[in-house]
């Protein structure tokens, strides 16, 4: 035990020592962002263009209804990460059965391996748009540049770079409004109206499906713990839990404002043009003559930096999940961190390399989440639920009510979404 908290010491350069302005807002806004980047990926791209160009306005409500979800997960799975001391992995480790936890936590990282090929293709599509490479050969580009600023970069620049990443994404969307024309007082009414057109319901579900991820839950209790100070102080420790929490909800919502940019961006041009669209190779495409070559160029370049930062995150849960197998944290220069993180993008390179479509692995990569992703909220759920595991910070009756009718409607969607895939 004392190992373990010394090495998370060591990882994060925390003192615990510090002084309780340590604990100044500014300072505890990052770890919300880099998760963030995995509701922003090439995945959510997809159908978010897929939704405004097929139902314009009309389904922005999605992404706020899947926002509150996801504000509520990983707000739960952060205060594991704050008061326990311990990743979900860990937690896991710590408090279930080994023929429980182990298998638990190998489906988690198949979902990590599932969730950076579609990463990896996402980046490499953006350097098809911009430069003419092949998909396979700027996969293995991505690959190369992710696995260098994993292990050359300490967690606080990768912090530092994925908020830059994010940056870089939202303003490219908010450059992109300014070329087009937007009816916001439909966006407005589209963003709290559901509305349920014709033929909807499969990209309603896919939306809803491509904002919780299982990785983002086991990444977002790993890094929380990078604001970590004098845990034995109960006055700093709540506001660590005060502090997180704005951290999350600001994060959620820059995460929602560019979910929602791409969907309007694509009800501005595609929908009013009466063009469907379905593939982001399409989309850039389609969006010179609309609105002129910058925008398409603009659109890649936020695509490729999509695709690396969601990448270097996927890489991340991998090393976290299984070191956190062994009761250790995440650190690169860690053995199980470093193998973590190696096979995770290793198992994505390799399927994107030996399937004969990346495409048809992209689908089964999805499809591997949907069936991954109710294991690790309901985990979740059992480890914040128990006064062992959390003492007087466990989830509250309405908490619990509130996440269980989250975990119900994920896992329903999710069994839906992989019966009309099979069939």
């Amino acid at each position: 035990m004392n190992a373990v908290k010394q090495k998370i010491s060591q990882l994060f350069a925390k003192d615990h020592k510090r002084p309780d302005i340590s604990l100044s807002l500014f300072k505890y806004i990052g770890p919300g962002l880099l998760v963030t980047v995995g509701f922003i990926d090439p995945g959510n791209w997809a159908t978010n263009i897929a939704a405004g160009s097929d139902f314009g306005y009309g389904l922005l409500w999605v992404i706020t209804l899947s926002t509150i979800m996801l504000i509520l997960l990983q707000h739960n799975v952060a205060h594991l990460g704050i008061v326990t001391g311990d990743c979900l992995a860990e937690a896991a480790t710590r408090h279930l059965h080994k023929k429980i936890s182990v298998p638990v936590l190998i489906t988690a990282l198949l979902a990590c391996a599932s969730t950076a090929l579609a990463e990896l293709l996402g980046g490499a599509i953006a350097l098809n748009m911009l430069f003419h490479i092949p998909v396979k050969a700027g996969s293995l580009i991505v690959f190369a540049a992710v696995t260098a600023m994993l292990f050359s970069n300490s967690y606080k620049k990768i912090e530092k770079i994925i908020i830059g990443f994010v940056s870089v994404i939202g303003l490219s969307f908010l450059y992109e409004l300014t070329m087009v024309k937007i009816d916001w007082g439909a966006a407005a009414a589209g963003w709290v109206t559901p509305v349920f057109p014709e033929n909807s319901a499969f990209i309603i579900m896919s939306v809803l499906g491509a904002v919780v991820m299982p990785h983002n839950l086991f990444l977002h209790s790993e890094v929380i713990q990078s604001r970590q100070f004098n845990l034995e102080d109960k006055a700093v420790l709540e506001k660590q839990l005060k502090y997180e929490f704005t951290d999350t909800l600001f994060s959620m919502i820059v995460g929602w404002a560019i979910n929602s940019a791409m969907i309007l961006l694509a009800a501005a041009t595609f929908f009013q043009q009466h063009i469907p669209v379905d593939e982001l190779s399409q989309a850039h495409t389609l969006l010179t003559p609309l609105i002129g070559n910058a925008s398409a160029v603009i659109f890649a370049v936020a695509l490729l930096f999509a695709g690396f930062s969601s990448s270097i995150t996927a890489g991340m849960t991998g090393g976290s999940i299984l070191a956190g197998m062994f009761g250790e944290p995440y650190s690169i220069s860690d053995r199980h961190t470093r193998i973590g993180v190696l096979g995770t993008l290793i198992a994505a390179m390799a399927a994107i390399l030996f399937i004969s479509d990346p495409f048809n692995g992209l689908l089964i990569s999805q499809m591997l989440l949907s069936i991954q992703l109710p294991i690790t909220i309901f985990l979740q759920l059992y480890l914040t639920s128990s006064r062992k595991v959390m003492g007087e910070y466990k989830n509250t009756p309405l908490h619990n009510a509130m996440l269980w009718a989250v975990g119900i409607a994920v896992t329903g969607l999710n069994i839906y979404l992989l019966i009309d895939t099979l069939l």
